[in-house]
């Protein structure tokens, strides 16, 4: 396994934090603040666990055992416009980012709800709330995120489990790098501030997120994009 993906080296008493799809920038990122928060991070890439398949995923939480905050990181992108998406588009893409965080949620609960604490976060999207053209597969998977983590919450607070998703907004990422000028400036316009948010912010935002005891079922926007409450 890469680094930061390797077994526990850990005591009883250290806190575990797992984050899918652990290759990307965002997940880079915060491993190294989460192992300067005192954490034990496992970090798995799509080949060391396939978030996709139940069998996978079990294997890789008994291996591991104790988890004290799982981020539902692992994701995909399969953008075209509706009439020209696949079956396999749609499929690939809902499979990875919202039925993936469902089966690792429901793989760490039982331990969290035994323990009485534990934390989840789910790593949404702006595109849940403001689909754009070419993204209603994307733009449901992580609209599909945002309920869950709210009916979780509330089945699971009573445990002491707090679940909460976090859209990190528009980044400078590998993935961003990728496109055009001109797509990257009208992103850029639709920010009130005039810029996107950063991968290390948003990775500070979510260790300071866990640390907040009282905090669950709720969604947090990082950027300056404006929508509507109602």
């Amino acid at each position: 396994m890469s680094e930061g993906s390797q077994s526990f080296v850990a005591t009883v008493n250290s806190k575990i934090a797992l984050i899918t799809g652990g290759e990307g920038d965002l997940a880079v990122e915060l491993q190294s603040q989460l192992m300067a928060a005192d954490y034990v991070v496992v970090a798995p890439s799509h080949a060391e666990l396939d978030v996709t398949c139940a069998d996978a995923v079990n294997a890789f939480m008994k291996m591991h055992g104790k988890v004290d905050l799982l981020i539902n990181n692992a994701g995909v992108t399969r953008d075209r416009q509706f009439h020209r998406l696949t079956e396999s588009d749609w499929d690939e893409v809902l499979a990875t980012n919202a039925k993936g965080a469902f089966l690792c949620a429901k793989a760490v609960l039982r331990m969290m709800m035994k323990q009485r604490s534990g934390h989840i976060i789910n790593i949404g999207s702006y595109s849940a709330l403001r689909p754009p053209v070419g993204q209603s597969n994307y733009a449901a998977a992580k609209a599909a995120l945002i309920g869950m983590t709210q009916s979780l919450a509330a089945e699971s607070g009573s445990r002491g489990v707090r679940v909460n998703c976090v859209l990190p907004g528009f980044m400078k990422t590998r993935m961003t790098e990728k496109l055009s000028e001109e797509t990257i400036e009208k992103a850029r316009q639709q920010h009130v501030l005039g810029c996107f948010n950063t991968v290390p912010d948003a990775a500070r935002f979510m260790v300071f997120l866990d640390s907040m005891d009282a905090v669950s079922g709720q969604v947090f926007q990082l950027d300056s994009r404006l929508r509507a409450w109602c």
